[in-house]
């Protein structure tokens, strides 16, 4: 947990939510106890509630695949139930502020969750009828999280060598899996799931192997793969409506259209060296999609997820055209084409050379100002939002190390978060951060729009008299500080 407290409160805060706890079971309990008199009955309801601490606001958000089913107020102690009718089984998404988590419910369960906004998924913990599934599935996620740095060292292995590696891993995860159905009772739904998750965790450890390699010769790499280290493919099911909500399913997804479109742009590239943002490969990319996923889910996640990432991190406007061109043609969102459309745009406001957007600001003694007015020199502007907290905290750090080495520089940092001033600067105090030169956007979702802010990491340099020399630089990048001394010396 990211908070200080005694041991007193620390207990008094557990009995707390013990008590809360148990007067929801007795409520649940009260609910199915009615029922019994018609035993035959199905029962079609769950439960699910639960405490958050530091919340970024007064609700919590349920769902089910992208369908909203409520949005649920906090009460004075930041605690919240929910009943969910007619329940259909399977994963529901809770959301809270800018970060969400799945959970999976079947009949009969009451499930109540605590958690820390300060470190979302790793404070977060179930307890009643059903937490043990799902404690049990957000540990095996936050270890694949973990795992994904030790399958990028393992990719410098040969493909012999890897291939024992991860089979090894896969070998623990099923025997914890077997060593917990044999101390919990289980249902065929959860089993699929934790199997699924097994499975699909490994199929992606091999589908980045060609493409975390350090080999730059990627069709030589695939050659020297051996001739079933695919053969799995044949059962796969690109296009299953269950998992398409579930992250290890899409993140497999993702992984495998890259591969497979790797072979077959290198099948007609003239290329000595993959580029992986060139713009034959990634036009082969959407098409494979096309070809290969019919779902409209999960096609329209696909092709919105590889057209942002192209166009986000390319500075050549005619390749954005032609990418932006083929995902309109292929995609059945309205709503994401449309927005595609105005995130291209505005790209395209942001080239090099142009003036900066005047976008209302606020300073935390609550001055409005335009962002243009705080350039009178070489300035860097940086965003940060409070759902992203590593990447708070890490940019932060990175500001206050560059501004004692880069004086000359003005370096103006946005909070781009929907809620009042008050939180932000609390946040920034509270960690120790200046609060000079940190600001929040009157209009945040015009703001967003107009700076084209994706990723988080997006960062902006503008010269001395107000005109844009980078519009979607890195500050963690290692050319970072090479850039600032151009922007000094221009």
């Amino acid at each position: 947990m990211y908070y200080n407290t005694s041991a007193n409160n620390l207990k008094h805060s557990q009995e707390e939510f013990m008590k809360f706890y148990f007067s929801i079971i007795i409520l649940v309990i009260t609910f199915f106890g009615c029922n019994k008199d018609t035993e035959n009955s199905a029962i079609d309801y769950a439960y699910v509630g639960g405490e958050i601490i530091n919340p970024n606001t007064n609700f919590v958000v349920i769902s089910k695949d992208e369908v909203v089913l409520d949005t649920v107020k906090l009460d004075g102690r930041n605690r919240f139930i929910y009943k969910v009718n007619n329940l259909d089984e399977g994963f529901y998404t809770f959301r809270h502020g800018g970060e969400f988590q799945m959970i999976l419910l079947e009949p009969k369960d009451s499930v109540l969750l605590r958690l820390n906004t300060l470190d979302f998924d790793e404070s977060l913990v179930y307890t009643g009828e059903g937490a043990k599934k799902n404690n049990y599935l957000i540990n095996d996620f936050i270890e694949n999280e973990n795992e994904e740095k030790y399958i990028v060292k393992l990719c410098q292995l040969n493909p012999e060598s890897y291939q024992k590696h991860i089979d090894s891993l896969r070998s623990i995860k099923v025997k914890s899996l077997k060593k917990f159905k044999n101390k919990n009772e289980t249902t065929p739904l959860f089993d699929k799931i934790a199997q699924a998750n097994i499975d699909y965790s490994y199929y992606s450890s091999k589908e980045v192997y060609p493409f975390v390699h350090y080999g730059k010769n990627k069709s030589s790499i695939l050659k020297s793969l051996p001739d079933d280290f695919y053969d799995y493919r044949k059962n796969i099911d690109y296009n299953d409506p269950f998992l398409s909500g579930y992250f290890n399913y899409i993140t497999f997804l993702r992984h495998s259209i890259s591969n497979i479109s790797l072979k077959e742009h290198g099948d007609h590239s003239t290329e000595e060296v993959f580029n992986r943002s060139s713009l034959c490969y990634n036009l082969d990319r959407l098409k494979l999609i096309d070809s290969l996923v019919t779902n409209e889910t999960i096609k329209d996640d696909l092709l919105h997820y590889f057209t942002i990432n192209f166009i986000s991190k390319s500075k050549n406007g005619e390749n954005n055209d032609a990418i932006l061109k083929s995902y309109v043609a292929k995609s059945k969102s309205e709503k994401g084409k449309d927005w595609m459309e105005h995130y291209t745009k505005s790209l395209t406001n942001l080239k090099e050379g142009s003036s900066v957007p005047e976008i209302a600001v606020l300073s935390h003694d609550n001055v409005e100002l335009e962002i243009s007015s705080l350039i009178n020199s070489p300035t860097v502007i940086s965003f940060w939002s409070h759902t992203y907290y590593d990447h708070f905290k890490e940019s932060h750090y990175k500001l206050k190390e560059l501004k004692v080495k880069y004086p000359e520089i003005n370096f103006v940092n946005i909070n781009i978060d929907d809620y009042g001033m008050e939180k932000s600067k609390n946040l920034l105090v509270g960690h120790g951060f200046k609060t000079n030169n940190e600001y929040k956007f009157k209009n945040t979702k015009f703001a967003l729009e107009a700076f084209a802010i994706y990723p988080m990491t997006k960062t902006i340099l503008i010269d001395k008299n107000k005109q844009i020399v980078n519009s979607n630089t890195n500050m963690f990048s290692i050319h970072f500080e090479e850039q600032l001394l151009g922007l000094i010396n221009k």
